[in-house]
């Protein structure tokens, strides 16, 4: 008789492995503590813009296989996510003031650096060979085994400045000097190695509740599955091999014979319920910062900023956004001047009033583990000690940086250790 397949954490990873148990039949039962889901990655009000808004904004790529794929079986909208018709990313120097469009051509061969018009200015078509040596370093490592880009990429010159730290450091959230080797590989290959048809940039500017999440409650609940809002898990029952009870906050849940579990919780939670297990144990911060203020007619979707605190400025319907990753050193900034100062960059960008409209600061001390090759090495895989028992999250042995491709991955991938499990378990029998 199938039994149930208990998912604790609704956050982009949890979803994914209970989109995937539903799809292929099984009962699931999502159980999250707080009372909505989607985790890092959901929308709500916030009464300080009178706006409802993201609480981190994430810009996704075409290359995003398994993110395009969950969005296509969950049912989402067909402009959950909106962007160019081809890979063009605007870039602005707030120091000089110069503009431009960085536009890789569609397929993998990479003509584009030989035109100046499609590259970064002041750049030569040979500086585009620089990642070549993290590609190199990467082949045939392990996570951790490879080294940091700052070991096989020269990070200092116009290209590195103007484009490669940037897109590195929005990629990993930690200075591409000390990140690990292997992850900007895998990076680089899914997306701008794959040609412009693989980079074209998205983003969900309805909010990624409306993209991700409410199709994604809507497909499990539609098969089936059950979600349970307001349940913290306080402890794991173990047996010999086998996880046996849920301790949750308003009671236990124990474990029938036939009955699974997928942890889809933040590696420090899930460290706690598995004391022997890897996790990362440095995290890296991202500013998130919004301005109610509807952006000007023929705004760029996002911009790309060097030279200045902003780095990516997203221009949604009814406000500016920015996001400032590896922001650690901004943490003890008091609010209203980290919102002034970013403001200032704004207005000079848009030539806009400098007074300040309504704004919020959502710093997210721990958003992802530090992409470092210590870290990196520390990442579990789905798999556990437990046959009943896998894990999930972008903190996974995904191969991947913490992402919302990631994410979506960690998910897919545990729903798959499940059922390979119970394979192995109905074979010893």
């Amino acid at each position: 008789m199938m039994g149930t397949v208990h998912v604790v954490g609704s956050g982009l990873a949890g979803l994914s492995a209970a989109v995937a148990l539903v799809q292929r039949g099984e009962h699931v039962v999502l159980h999250e503590a707080a009372k909505q889901a989607g985790g890092r990655c959901r929308s709500y009000y916030d009464p300080a813009l009178g706006l409802t808004i993201d609480n981190g904004n994430h810009l996704l790529l075409s290359g995003n296989a398994d993110t395009l794929d969950f969005l296509r079986v969950v049912g989402a909208p067909a402009d959950a996510l909106t962007g160019p018709d081809e890979a063009v990313f605007d870039f602005a120097d707030l120091r000089s003031g110069e503009r431009w469009q960085l536009r890789p051509n569609g397929g993998r061969l990479p003509w584009w650096v030989l035109s100046p018009d499609r590259r970064v200015p002041g750049t030569r078509a040979r500086d585009y060979l620089a990642p070549l040596g993290i590609l190199l370093a990467a082949a045939g490592q392990k996570d951790g085994q490879g080294g940091t880009i700052g070991a096989h990429m020269r990070c200092e010159g116009p290209l590195y400045e103007r484009l490669w730290h940037p897109v590195l450091l929005a990629a990993l959230n930690t200075d591409p000097r000390e990140s690990d080797v292997g992850l900007a590989a895998k990076i680089l290959r899914e997306t701008l190695g794959a040609g412009g048809q693989a980079c074209r940039p998205l983003v969900a500017v309805e909010g990624l509740s409306a993209a991700f999440v409410d199709p994604a409650i809507r497909f499990i609940e539609g098969r089936g599955g059950e979600i349970r809002f307001g349940r913290r898990l306080r402890a794991l029952g173990l047996g010999r091999g086998r996880a046996e009870r849920l301790d949750f906050s308003d009671g236990p849940t124990t474990l029938g014979p036939n009955d699974s579990v997928v942890l889809a919780l933040p590696p420090w939670v899930a460290a706690e319920m598995l004391p022997d297990l890897p996790t990362p144990r440095e995290y890296r911060s991202i500013v998130n910062a919004h301005f109610a203020l509807a952006p000007k007619p023929g705004s760029p979707l996002f911009l790309g900023v060097v030279n200045g605190l902003t780095e990516w400025l997203f221009a949604y319907p009814d406000r500016y956004s920015v996001t400032i990753s590896g922001a650690d050193r901004l943490l003890d900034v008091p609010r209203e001047d980290l919102a002034r100062e970013i403001w200032g960059e704004i207005a000079q960008l848009g030539n806009l009033a400098r007074e300040l409209p309504s704004w919020q600061i959502v710093k997210e001390k721990r958003a992802t583990f530090a992409a470092t090759p210590a870290e990196a090495a520390r990442r579990a895989r789905a798999e556990t000690a437990y046959d009943n028992l896998v894990l999930a999250g972008d903190w996974t042995a995904t191969g991947l940086p913490s992402t919302i491709e990631g994410a979506i991955r960690s998910g897919r991938t545990a729903a798959r250790a499940l059922a390979c499990g119970a394979t192995r378990t109905r074979g010893a029998a």
